[in-house]
């Protein structure tokens, strides 16, 4: 062999040594040689072409799981242009950073449409302030509290965002406990220094005798006082669902699989079903003359019968129809009218009603007795409307539970109320949650994916439908049909076919449908109502059993689109478009 010829074989051994040495190297510390790539190059430079790759994979089952190595936080808009959190995840993959995932809050503002200006001045910087401390929180503390976690591992990273959130709320408390104190011992020193006044003798007026004193009908009880929210607390929900979106991504499944895993106890998962849509056809807004004080909006439930596809197809006409009818004679078809909530919570009849009574239209009142004696009414003559959201007062628990006796085998009574409460519904076993057949979920502030696989689960064992609905300001984050599907929701709540933040979640429904479709996993949905006991019952919670459902057969009309009817009494409402 010529001298020339001996040295690049020599030369060929040395590099095949070198590799093998790598190759050592990496089973001692998991990396990828940097320089593998072009040692088989020098060594096989006619090699096959999947080589490389055989042997990439070879070695990467050996590799440490990614992990967390970077949390950052951004103030953004959502879909009506007000600030709230998007959270991105970098995870550690093959001893490389890299971006895997981000997610985009809804945010949730419970300012009333009617609320004065400098009311509305003080709440936008609430708001504002809250996305800030927000970010801080992502990009500082549990950027260093999350490092190094399994993305995998979303029990142990929503138990570390728990106890911090729990942290800063007794740090809340200790703040304004430290207030008050203050006050209280300047209102001491200012009280020692000022006579103390007394009543003068003889000023007392007293009832006259013999007067007649009216008996007051029987009040409805007074609206509890809002939830608090802390500060910063969308951190906690932002960081928490997009740590379910890295999860996911690194497992190289799609996000409602990954959520239906964690809910299972990686248990496997046969067939899947979809939640059904239910889309607005009317909203009650102010823009129109026509007052209407009873509902808030009409949505339909495409029939169980039909795919997906065509459902919201059928209700798609069916909304451009209505569109065509509401609008003006002589007037050009105009486009989809802008929406008008601008991330204000509406009203949700917090206020109490006029008398003890409800006033569903102008000057029109019922007593608490008459509303479910209306809604009874109501069902029997148009059997197509299947659901009534909220409709009395969630404090209203008496007439709840008659309600729900009256009609539960009919059609189902949402608590929309409820969703506020997300985060103490789980703990607080005296949450003042009335009867019913179910409740709407809302992934908002502090809430954690945990929370909502714990709360749909104890929801399930009780024969409850879940319902996962849209926050007042959405985003174009479609996670929430992914949510949806992989919790096993009965319902999905999204609004109206229009605006491309909605849009883009119907859109993901119809091809999670594709996808389960063409795996043959799809299980058909089905409708059945709960037959709550005729006779009256105590007050019961979310953690009482309630009895089994009663297996009713559909009737033949709910092989056309379902109405549902959201109710809203004692409140201002006006019938306009669909927003």
């Amino acid at each position: 062999m010529e001298p020339g010829g001996r040295r690049r074989q020599q030369q060929q051994q040395r590099r095949l040594q070198e590799l093998r040495r790598e190759a050592a190297q990496y089973y001692q510390d998991h990396r990828v040689p940097q320089r593998m790539e072009e040692a088989l190059n020098a060594l096989f430079p006619q090699r096959p072409a999947d080589l490389y790759g055989e042997l990439a994979n070879y070695f990467s089952k050996f590799s440490k799981a990614p992990v967390i190595c970077k949390l950052v936080g951004r103030k953004v808009l959502d879909g009506v242009g007000q600030p709230t959190l998007e959270v991105e995840i970098y995870c550690t993959v093959k001893n490389y950073e890299k971006r895997i995932c981000s997610t985009v809050m809804s945010s949730h503002s419970q300012i009333p449409e009617n609320a004065l200006p400098e009311t509305t001045e003080a709440d936008e910087k609430e708001r504002n302030d809250s996305v800030n401390t927000a970010v801080e929180w992502v990009n500082e503390s549990l950027n260093m509290m999350l490092r190094g976690l399994k993305p995998t591992d979303q029990c142990k990273v929503d138990k570390i965002l728990g106890e911090y959130f729990t942290k800063k709320v007794e740090e809340k408390k200790e703040v304004q406990n430290q207030e008050e104190e203050e006050e209280e011992e300047a209102t001491l020193a200012l009280t020692s220094c000022t006579p103390s006044a007394t009543s003068l003798p003889g000023k007392k007026k007293s009832a006259k005798p013999g007067k007649k004193v009216a008996v007051a009908e029987r009040p409805i009880p007074p609206a509890e006082p809002a939830e608090s929210v802390l500060r910063g607390s969308v951190a906690i929900g932002g960081t928490s669902l997009a740590v379910a979106k890295a999860g996911a991504a690194v497992s190289h499944i799609p996000l409602y699989l990954h959520i239906a895993l964690l809910k299972c106890d990686q248990d496997s998962l046969k067939e899947m079903t979809l939640p059904l849509p239910m889309v607005t056809l009317l909203n009650c807004e102010k823009i129109s003359p026509a007052k209407l004080r009873l509902v808030k909006e009409v949505m339909l439930i495409p029939p169980v019968q039909l795919s997906l596809k065509q459902g919201i197809e059928r209700v798609l006409d069916i909304q451009k129809e209505m569109m065509r009818l509401l609008q003006p004679p002589g007037e050009a078809p105009s486009s989809q009218v802008a929406d008008s909530k601008k991330g204000r919570a509406r009203n949700t009849g917090k206020k109490a009603p006029l008398k003890g009574k409800y006033e569903i239209l102008t000057g029109t009142f019922k007593s608490p007795d008459e509303m479910v004696d209306m809604y009874v009414e109501l069902i029997n003559k148009f059997p197509f409307i299947i659901a009534l959201i909220d409709p009395l007062r969630k404090e209203d628990r008496q007439q709840w539970s008659n309600i729900c006796c009256a009609l539960g085998s009919k059609c189902y009574l949402i608590a929309e109320d409820a969703a506020t409460y997300i985060s103490k519904l789980k703990t607080d076993q005296n949450i003042n949650v009335p009867m019913c057949s179910g409740v709407v979920l809302k992934y908002i502030n502090e809430t954690k994916v945990s929370d909502l696989i714990e709360l749909t689960g104890l929801l399930d064992g009780q024969r409850h439908i879940t319902i996962l609905g849209s926050p007042d300001g959405e985003s174009s984050d479609d996670s929430l049909v992914d949510l949806a599907v992989g919790l096993g929701a009965r319902f999905i709540k999204l609004g109206g076919l229009s605006r491309g933040e909605r849009v883009t979640k119907y859109n993901r429904l119809l091809a999670i449908e594709e996808e389960l479709a063409k795996n043959r996993t799809l299980r058909e949905a089905n409708l059945e109502f709960i037959a709550f006991a005729e006779e009256s019952q105590p007050e019961k919670q979310l953690s009482d059993v309630l009895p089994p459902p009663k297996q009713d057969s559909l009737p033949p009309q709910l092989s056309q689109p379902a109405l549902q009817v959201h109710s809203l009494p004692a409140q201002h409402a006006d019938l306009g478009h669909p927003n």
